[in-house]
This record gives structure tokens, sequence and C-alpha cells, in this order.
């Protein structure tokens, strides 16, 4: 006999009304009777919103993507713009990417907002997550949704919803946004379109935004130096084919060579285990073809083309892929010394990051005498500086996670501008007779060698959330008072907003909001720090450690010291 816990079966029991259709009540009727474990996981809970919007697995249930949890979010986004924007003529801009049901979950979307009297711009076809964020202002509207999972697996998709100022949902709106959402009954959803407030776009918006990426990544680079650099690029069947190609050609790149195998976009991703460019194993295709074209330069996005992975040259003229502190280092660097050359810089200007990323973004601000500021994960907290700081100009930032923002044109991180800036910074070092990867060097002798590893543990489902919580409270219970011999001298609580200072007991308010975040830092200037995924099932480990680094010719023998000392710190800590 099938057992299923009755407050699972309550739950499941509402979807097998008229209010849903006949396929969706079948399936949940065979998952009944062959399933019932993935009926619990697909009923247990009611999807959340995390940091990069709302994924989950494609599938019938509170807790899946489906027209009806998607619904659900519309219609209740649609009753909170009427609340928020009284007597307007309310518009919405929705895009998506090339994972599967997109484009019919995009018109779901799409349907509900019209039905709810708002005027829809629907993109005609698939396009890059930071085209949608540029898309909101350019239009003037009030709110932005993509429907994309980024680089989750084929079976995922999700809903990223951009508010007013082309940023993602932050305080208050994202608390007010799911209690609107809560409220709602799903027969409460008007399905029905209004197709006259549906309008495709397209070419048009893909020309502007085209325009605002070369107007904010290029930095007077001759056209020899162009010329001179070999690029490789491959969009990993994603959608950022439908404007880096365009973009880099239209600035003057023409020794740009396409991964042709992954040039369709693919929501199966066939090419690749993961379609996710932080993993070397993701650019293998990219890598071969550099190397049979002798390319300087090997760039790779995600499926909904907002993070990029890098490949260059190192001192042995292998290609490497760097991880996303260097190449945001080296991002900002370059941006802040083209501002200063430019007279720019006059002490209103900031750069961003996040709490997990490199401390040397920090250093970096203090050298140019330019303000650092830092928030949580995801660019949504990058997009809210903005916002609160209209009198400071935004020069550029991003995160550990492969993703750069450059300039306030799209508040989102966007690959498409930071792939040109890319090739402007490896354009550039070529022609002084440098690289990509010596300038990176130059920037360690300068401010001090800073080197960072990520740990991912992957936990699935109802136990994993369990365990990752577990890990998390034993942690806050049992603080480390020592890392690899080095002792905690402070320790950072972002769910209890403390920070605690060990040597002398102090305490202060850490004046972010909350999240569900630990970070040690030693005597010997490591820095820890503990984080579950807001967009996977994980929990991760940011490990940083620095040293000096004399001359450029110590790189590699520092660079070993450095990676030895993670690696000790990782086995202190069990995770290796």
């Amino acid at each position: 006999m099938i057992y299923i816990k009755p407050e699972i079966l309550a739950r499941v029991n509402t979807w097998l009304t008229p209010t849903f259709d006949n396929e969706t009540q079948e399936n949940i009727k065979h998952q009944i009777a062959t399933n019932p474990k993935d009926l619990e996981e697909s009923f247990y809970k009611d999807l959340e919103f995390g940091t990069g919007g709302m994924r989950g697995i494609m599938g019938v249930g509170t807790n899946r993507i489906n027209k009806y949890t998607l619904g659900k979010n519309t219609q209740g986004i649609s009753n909170y713009m009427h609340q928020s924007f009284p007597r307007t003529n309310l518009k919405v801009v929705i895009g998506y990417d090339c994972r599967h049901n997109s484009k019919s979950l995009a018109q779901t979307v799409a349907n509900v907002f019209s039905a709810n009297n708002i005027q829809v711009y629907l993109f005609e076809d698939l396009r890059a997550t930071p085209e949608i964020s540029f898309a909101l202002r350019h239009l003037n509207c009030h709110c932005g949704i993509v429907l994309t999972a980024s680089h989750n697996p084929p079976e995922y998709n999700g809903y990223k919803v951009y508010w007013q100022d082309g940023g993602q949902l932050v305080p208050p709106q994202d608390e007010e946004i799911i209690a609107e959402i809560n409220k709602i009954d799903y027969s409460e959803i008007k399905f029905e379109a209004n197709n006259q407030l549906i309008e495709l776009i397209g070419k048009e918006i893909d020309d502007a935004f085209i325009d605002g990426a070369i107007k904010n990544g290029s930095f007077n680079t001759s056209q020899q130096a162009k010329d001179d650099l070999k690029i490789v690029f491959t969009s990993l069947h994603g959608t950022s084919g439908t404007s880096i190609p365009e973009t880099l050609k239209r600035a003057g790149y023409n020794e740009v060579f396409l991964v042709k195998e992954q040039e369709e976009p693919n929501g199966d991703f066939p090419t690749v285990k993961s379609p996710n460019p932080e993993e070397p194993e993701a650019l293998e295709m990219a890598v071969k073809l550099a190397n049979e074209k002798n390319a300087d330069i090997v760039i790779g996005t995600d499926p909904d083309g907002d993070r990029l992975g890098i490949a260059v040259r190192n001192q042995e003229n292998e290609l490497e892929l760097l991880n996303g502190n260097q190449t945001m280092l080296l991002m900002t660097n370059f941006l802040l010394e083209q501002w200063q050359l430019q007279g720019k810089i006059k002490g209103k200007e900031f750069i961003g990051s996040t709490i997990v990323s490199t401390p040397m973004m920090r250093v970096l601000g203090k050298h140019f005498n330019v303000e650092y500021k830092e928030g949580l994960t995801g660019f949504k907290w990058i997009a809210k500086m903005i916002k609160d700081f209209p009198e400071l100009d935004f020069i550029g930032g991003g995160e550990e996670s492969f993703g750069y923002m450059v300039g306030d044109f799209v508040r989102d991180k966007d690959a498409t501008t930071a792939t040109l800036l890319a090739c402007e910074i490896a354009a550039q070092a070529k022609a002084k007779g440098s690289s990509f990867y010596n300038e990176l060097i130059e920037l360690y002798v300068k401010h001090g060698f800073y080197k960072e590893k990520l740990i991912s543990l992957t936990k699935k489902g109802i136990e994993g959330a369990e365990a990752i919580n577990k890990m998390m409270s034993d942690a806050r219970e049992n603080p480390l008072n020592e890392i690899n011999g080095s002792k905690v001298v402070l320790v950072e609580d972002y769910e209890l907003s403390i920070a605690k200072n060990l040597k002398d007991g102090g305490t202060t308010t850490i004046d972010i909001p909350k999240s569900n975040v630990l970070i040690y830092y030693t005597e010997d200037g490591t820095k820890i720090a503990l984080r579950p995924s807001g967009t996977e099932p994980k929990i991760k480990f940011y490990i940083s450690v620095n040293g000096s680094l004399p001359k450029a010719e110590d790189f590699k023998t520092v660079e070993q010291q450095l990676e030895s000392k993670i690696d000790a710190i990782l086995k202190d800590m069990n995770l290796k």
C-alpha cells in the first residue's frame, strides 16, 4: 500500500480539482500510483525566490516550475503593480532563454499580464538576460521577467523578476510581492490573454543594446590591436549568440572564431556535462579550437548570457581558465585606469562587489581613491547600490561567480559588454608586448597576491536541505577558534547581523540585509565564508588567502605556496 503524508496529500488533492487541467491531474494520478517519493518532493513546499529569482525542476506541483506556479507569481505581481502604480498605464517586458518550455512559459506569463490590463513587450525569440534588464529601462517599463535557470541542469527552468530601475527585486519589494503571491488562490489566476496588449519586440531593442555595450565596453583600442587579437567564442548552446558575435563585429574585432558545434541554442546542452563557464570542462571544445587557431583568448557564456568564463594564455603559453575573482579584478583595474586617464575620477565614484568575493577589490578601490561598496551575493545588491546612491557614478563591479557589470546601462551581470571589455584588455595588453595573464600578475605584484577557491557540496531534496541547515547551525553553535593554525579574530554572522571581534569580545552591527552567511577572518589574513546557495541544492565554502609577490618571476612559487595553504585549510575543515 502506498503511504503519502496527510499534509502532502492535502496539497496534492487541491491540484486534482477542476482549477487544474486534465493533463496536470492525470500526471499527478500517475505519480501517486508509481512514484510517491517524487510526488512528495513536488508538493512538500512552495517553490521559493532565491538570489537569482525562482528556479526549480519543471513538472507538476507547488515545488516545481509549471504554468500554475508561474501563473500564480505573475498574478501576484500584476496585483502588486496595480497597487504600486495606480492610474498608470502599466508596462512589462518579457524575455526567455533556450531551455525547454521557456517560450511557452513566457507566453503564459505574457497572457496573464495582459489579462490584468498590463501592456506586454514580449521578445520574439530567445535573448540574453542582460538585454531584458536593458530593455526594461529603454522602454520605460515597470517590471521585467526572464524565463531562465541560468547554468542549472536541463530539467530546470526559472523566473527572474526585475523592477523599475532595471535591477532584480530587493527589499522591501521582494517581501511585499511574495506576500501578494501567497494570497493568490490558483483559481484566481487570469490565464485568458488580451492579445491587443501583447507586442512582439526584437531587432530595434537588439541594436540599442549592442550600441550600449560598445559605448560602455570599448576604450580607444587601435584597429591594429583589434586585428592582432584572435578570439574564440562559444555560447554553450545558449542565448548570447544573439548579441556577442555582432557586438564584437561592430566594435571592430574581425578575428573571431565560433565553436560551431555549440552555436545552436539547445536546452539539452548536448556537448557539455554542464553549461557552466566556471567549469573547465565546459570550455574544452573552445580551447581545442583556440589551439588550432593559435587564439589569444577564449570566452564562453552560460545559457542565459549573463556570466562568462575566460581562458587566456599563461606564462607557458597554455590556455588557462581564470576564476571569477581574477577576471573581476583585471576588469575593474582596467576601468579604473581608463577613468583616471580621462580625468573622470573626482571623488564621487564607486565600484561594487559581494561579501564572498575577493578582498582585493577593496584594495583596488583604495588605490584609486574610489569608494568600494560591498553587498550580499547577487547582482541585485549591486543594482541596489546604484539606486540608493544616485549622487555617485558606478564604474563597474562583479562577484566571484563569473559575472561582471560595466557601468549602469544594464543593472545586472552582463556577459555581452564584459566580453567586449575583456577583448579590449587583451588587445591593448598584446599591443604593448604584454598579455591578459601578465597584466593580472602585475596587479598581484603591485597590490598583493590574493588567491581564492570555491568548494561546493551538493545536497539534493528534502534530506539535502535538512543537511545544509544542520551544517550552518552547527557552524553557528560551535564556531571555529582556529583554522590551519591561525587564530580566528573576527566572525561575521549575516543572519544575526552581528560581527564579533574575538580579540576583545566586542560586537558591531552589520548594516546590510540579513542572509544565511557566516564568515571567518583569521590573524594571517585568511577569509572563509559559508553560504547555502540561493539557486541550487548546495552549500558553498569560499576561501581566500593572500601573500606578497615581490616580482613577476616569483609568481609560480608564491602561487604554489598559496595553493598549499588552501589545501591545508580544506583538510583542517574536513572538506578534502
